[in-house]
């Protein structure tokens, strides 16, 4: 009898150890809670791969239904958005499953919290999210950015620039390390050494493990200009940042501006012709015959060619070429003005492409001022929407946005007019032009995000477009469409990819001998929350007080620049300042004498007020 109790004692022993092991779970899952979904990950139990995975949630400790079945090792729970500012809490356990969908396995289970987000929290999601296209999804060989989500050994040239971008961000918000980003660096400046290139110049496409020309079309099989230029912007971005005095950087640096030497821009003016052209082929020679004009998204090509150190063209370029034919009109479409462009600005990537690293803001030439052109491209854009007079479904003032994108007729370079509004609406569109309307930007982020992100958010972030009418929406992420989701918002919070840009030597002698002048002149209504904004003494000397009123509570970011509209320092990050009178005390000893700006951010906009630094 003794001999039984001692036997059954062993198996209860036992049993006890196995129950645990099997709370515990026989696999690890994780859950991360965000505004309106959880992102479960888990890693494959040991043993004989499942047939697929069964994801299982309990709400407050209720019993657990299936949301479904995957064979991913991957899941998004969209739950909605609380909206009353209270938080919710999921449990969540998957099953592995055999062929007969029977459990062999189970996960931990594990909780998420999914509560409502501030802005900038929603930011950095989505700016997080859309940098894994570049990161986890890059060519395994090259480094490169992939030209969309199924293009397999096929990279492109020009949404690569936008991804070393995105690098660049990444690093500078601490999602990656600053080593793992040069490391990256090195891996794809070392590729593009011994890529095809023709007279310097990079093809649209290639293939990420050998660097073979994959040709764009038939005639488009060997340089291309553009694609080239929103590279090097990209690469020119990157050598700013890797600053440092270490071997590594150094090597970095040296190769980048070798690239950047060898582009021979003045190759591709086709015998001194006045204007630049987009294509040339060792095989077609001119035969796509394109010369690039103004304005669209090309724009950075003219401005890096004339600031080449090794081959440049004459700054008359700017004139003979980029603004030659039909560049001027000053319309007004919904009330703004839109001094160049195509009817209504054409599609928005023309405010985009050129203008991850170029800052327009503050820059005007014999034209226009770039940021107040683009910011009304992007409100004639969505004044279109919300007209919408072609009558599609699903237009509003929180769902707006046409650009080149997927549709659901194959791609198209969507704008506001009768023959390219099929409606069809890119997110892309919306949110990378977040530095030109922020408060407009914002709100339609959160309805693609919080009303539509069961359908339109994915591992990487947003999908490329979405069309109501049709029920449609896309599979696809795009590089181009990607890259400046990223960067543009970046731009938006920090100035980031312009301070970058703009900080290369050979670029404000070009701006200079084109004609570019500083239109410095603040906005007062940008910021609509700020109705005064006083600096006392001004002139000030060694000390100053800045005073401003806010009409509503505000997360203010306040930055000095210098007369040039450049970032000087940030006199204080992102504060939370009370309705009404507010003031803040400056350090001014410093300055030495002259002109500067007080710049006063929110996410609904931008005020500055000038600074003078009196003599001592």
């Amino acid at each position: 009898m003794k001999h039984l109790n001692i036997v059954w004692m062993l198996a209860m022993m036992i049993l006890f150890v196995i129950n645990n092991i099997r709370a515990q779970g026989d696999f690890p899952l994780t859950a991360l809670g965000y505004d309106s979904h959880a992102e479960l990950q888990w890693e494959a139990p040991s043993g004989t791969p499942p047939s697929g995975y069964r994801v299982l949630r309990s709400v407050g400790g209720a019993s657990f239904d299936t949301l479904g079945i995957t064979t991913e090792n991957y899941w998004l729970d969209f739950t909605g958005f609380p909206g009353t500012g209270n938080s919710f809490e999921f449990q969540y356990k998957v099953s592995a499953l055999n062929g007969a969908l029977q459990e062999i396995a189970s996960s931990d289970t594990v909780e998420a919290v999914i509560a409502p987000k501030s802005d900038s929290a929603l930011l950095d999601m989505v700016q997080r999210y859309t940098f894994r296209y570049f990161w986890e999804f890059g060519h395994p060989v090259s480094g490169l950015a992939r030209e969309r989500n199924t293009s397999g050994d096929i990279v492109t040239m020009g949404g690569s620039g936008f991804g070393i971008m995105a690098m660049l961000v990444a690093a500078h918000r601490g999602w990656i390390t600053r080593e793992a980003a040069r490391d990256r660096l090195l891996q794809i400046v070392g590729f593009l050494q011994f890529a095809d290139r023709y007279h310097g110049v990079f093809p649209h496409w290639m293939n990420g493990t050998n660097g073979n020309t994959i040709p764009f079309s038939q005639f488009d099989d060997g340089g291309d200009l553009v694609e080239t230029a929103f590279l090097m912007q990209g690469l020119l971005a990157a050598r700013q940042y890797f600053d440092e005095d270490n071997p590594l950087e150094d090597a970095l640096r040296q190769a980048i501006t070798g690239l950047w030497e060898d582009v021979e821009w003045d190759w591709y003016t086709k015998n001194n012709s006045g204007v630049l052209y987009w294509h040339w082929s060792p095989n077609y020679a001119w035969q796509m015959n394109f010369p690039i004009r103004g304005f669209n998204e090309a724009m950075i090509v003219y401005i890096l060619a004339i600031a080449s150190p090794t081959h440049p063209v004459p700054a008359t370029y700017w004139n003979t070429g980029w603004t030659a034919q039909n560049y001027f009109h000053g319309l007004s479409y919904y009330g703004y003005p839109l001094a160049t462009g195509p009817a209504r600005g054409g599609p928005l990537f023309f405010a985009h492409y050129s203008f991850l690293g170029f800052d327009p803001r503050d820059k005007k030439d014999a034209f226009t001022n770039y940021f107040t052109r683009n910011r009304n491209h992007t409100l004639i854009n969505r004044a279109w929407c919300i007209d919408n007079p072609l009558g599609h479904a699903g237009y509003s003032a929180v769902s707006w946005g046409l650009t080149a994108s997927d549709d659901p007729w194959g791609y198209l370079a969507h704008e506001a007019s009768t023959s390219r509004d099929n409606g069809t609406i890119a997110p892309t569109a919306a949110l990378s032009s977040m530095p030109y309307t922020p408060a407009e930007s914002m709100v339609a982020l959160k309805h693609f995000y919080r009303d539509l992100g069961d359908r339109l958010w994915g591992p990487m972030g947003f999908y490329d477009a979405y069309n109501i009418g049709e029920n449609w929406f896309a599979d696809s992420y795009l590089a181009i469409d990607q890259g400046p989701i990223i960067g543009m918002i970046e731009n938006h919070r920090s100035g980031l990819l312009w301070n970058l840009f703009m900080a290369n030597p050979e670029i404000q002698p070009a701006l200079d001998a084109i004609g570019f002048m500083e239109d410095l002149t603040p906005d007062s209504e940008a910021l609509p929350s700020v109705n005064e904004m006083t600096i006392a003494p001004n002139p000030a000397g060694a000390t100053a007080t800045l005073t401003f009123n806010l009409t509503r509570p505000e997360t203010l970011t306040i930055d000095l620049l210098d007369a040039r509209g450049r970032v000087l320092r940030q006199v204080l990050p992102e504060t939370p300042f009370a309705e009404g009178k507010n003031t803040t005390q400056l350090n001014t000893a410093a300055l030495p004498a002259g002109l500067y700006f007080l710049r006063l951010s929110a996410n609904a906009g931008v005020v500055a007020k000038k600074l003078i630094i009196s003599p001592n």
